[in-house]
């Protein structure tokens, strides 16, 4: 950015910046700064009878009030905020008082990065504060925050625009302190699903995100080259294949948190890098991982809430166990009226255009029956509800139901209208396994470009035998938005995919 285009308080600043380096201030020094206090702990540790504390806190200036010998400023760390009081005497002790006089009044602006060091106390106003006994400039900032103003119950210069405050989610982190709370919740979702599992001995593990035949979903990958092997690759859409590889090498449990890739569109509940967690482990069927979902979820919930009662978008959701058991052709039959059981592609097409869902040549049954159950029933689910036995055709990865003929034991978990989880009892025939990645081929064939490829090394280790399992994705930015009770999933991404602005 060139001098002429800097507005007029970036102009400003930048000049202070030059006229604290000819003061011989460092504005960016690199030697340590030592912290020993955050805003919060201070604030709540503080006891009045107690001797002085003394103490050493870093932070941005988020406000300052000066009346001539003396200020008041409000300090922001990574905890929250805190009140210093500054004299000119006691950062100046010397007969010479230009770092009060010039650097502190003159020189410093609402964002600058400074260090103090001083004593707690509280003020005759009672508002706990630390006096400031000495003060260093950490990292002055060369552009103006947007500074929220609250005035009489009205808040003044919010930075509420959505799509300035993803693209700038630094800023946004700065002067909204609700957004920084939502991402320390996500990182209490995953450690307490982490530590779920690992008190249970499952093994977390790590795949390929580049992978030659990208698996285990259906969806649009993204292609990329390598350059030295001359071969396409893509970036996974999913990791369930290389799990299932390590079941057959020995291990009964792993887990993975993976960022997955989906080449396909953006909504408020879709973003094309996303993080799932897959969890597959021996000898258990989906009715197993359905009862240890449950437990699962009602454990995060009260890990990261206190209790097992959410609010999202006014609703109330309680993640307490258990939860309901309803079979797709229920859920159908229920919201529809109509009973798929037995019906073939044509006359789910007919279903379709009678129900005004629109259809393509492409689609085949599976496809179908998705569409009705996520235009017709799928919003109806608010609270936790297992929607189960899905027909054979939607479930290539799948067992064949053990009783009812042209279903697979599988489960999807909804939550306030959208699919959390993905289960299924895992299918470990590798002669069915094979015929159903050729009926994907056909899929593909006719237009499908979310038909899944046939993987002829998975179908190998197969060969070698595979346990009965059973494994579970979880989409975890979905599950962190019903946990903080977000509408949007680029409100619980750091960085949501955007579309690249000219600066």
């Amino acid at each position: 950015m060139s001098t002429h285009e800097l507005s007029e308080q970036e102009q400003f600043r930048r000049e202070s910046l030059q006229k604290m380096r000819e003061m011989g201030i460092d504005p960016y020094p690199a030697a340590l700064f030592p912290v020993d206090g955050y805003a919060v702990e201070v604030k709540e540790n503080f006891q009045d009878e107690t001797p002085v504390r003394q103490i050493s806190m870093a932070g941005r200036i988020m406000s300052r009030r000066i009346m001539g010998k003396a200020a008041f400023c409000e300090l922001q760390d990574s905890t929250g905020r805190i009140q210093l009081y500054i004299s000119r005497d006691d950062i100046c002790p010397g007969e010479d008082k230009e770092l009060y006089n010039t650097v502190f009044k003159k020189l410093l602006d609402i964002g600058d990065i400074v260090g103090v060091k001083g004593f707690v106390f509280r003020t005759k106003m009672g508002e706990i504060s630390v006096h400031v006994q000495e003060l260093s400039v950490l990292s002055k900032s060369l552009r103006p925050l947007p500074v929220v103003k609250v005035k009489d119950g009205v808040t003044y210069d919010a930075f509420t625009d959505p799509e300035q405050r993803y693209r700038q989610r630094y800023v946004d982190l700065i002067v909204n302190p609700e957004v920084k709370d939502i991402f320390i919740k996500r990182t209490k979702v995953f450690n307490a699903m982490r530590d779920f599992f690992n008190e249970r001995g499952y093994l977390e593990v790590d795949t390929p995100v580049l992978q030659s035949i990208p698996g285990g979903a259906a969806a649009r990958p993204f292609v990329t080259h390598h350059n030295a092997l001359d071969i396409p690759l893509y970036l996974r859409i999913a990791n369930e294949l290389y799990l299932k590889r390590l079941i057959v090498g020995g291990f009964d449990g792993v887990y993975e948190f993976s960022r997955n890739f989906r080449n396909e569109g953006m909504d408020r509940t879709h973003n094309p890098e996303f993080t799932a967690m897959e969890i597959y482990v021996a000898y258990k069927d989906y009715n197993w991982m359905m009862d240890m979902t449950e437990q699962l979820l009602e454990h995060i919930a009260i890990q990261v809430t206190g209790g097992t009662k959410v609010e999202v978008g006014g609703k109330e959701i309680d993640f307490k166990a258990p939860y309901p058991r309803v079979s797709m052709s229920e859920a159908i039959l229920k919201h529809t009226g109509v009973d798929i059981t037995g019906m073939d592609e044509d006359a789910l097409r007919k279903v379709c255009k009678d129900l005004h869902i629109e259809t393509t040549p492409a689609m085949g049954k599976g496809k179908l029956i998705d569409e009705i159950f996520g235009e017709k029933c799928e919003g109806h689910f608010i609270q936790p509800t297992f929607i189960t036995d899905y027909p054979l055709e939607m479930s290539p990865l799948t067992k064949k139901h053990r009783s009812i003929e042209g279903l697979t034991e599988r489960f999807e978990l909804m939550i306030n209208g959208k699919e959390i989880a993905n289960a299924y009892s895992e299918l470990n025939d590798p002669i069915d396994q094979k015929e159903r990645f050729q009926e994907q081929l056909k899929l593909s064939e006719k237009g499908d470009d979310e038909a899944m490829f046939i993987d002829q090394d998975f179908i190998r280790s197969l060969e070698y035998g595979m346990p009965p399992t059973s494994g579970m994705g979880i989409g975890m930015d979905r599950l962190v938005m019903l946990l903080t009770g977000q509408e949007s999933i680029q409100e619980v991404l750091l960085f949501p995919q955007m579309k690249p602005k000219a600066e």
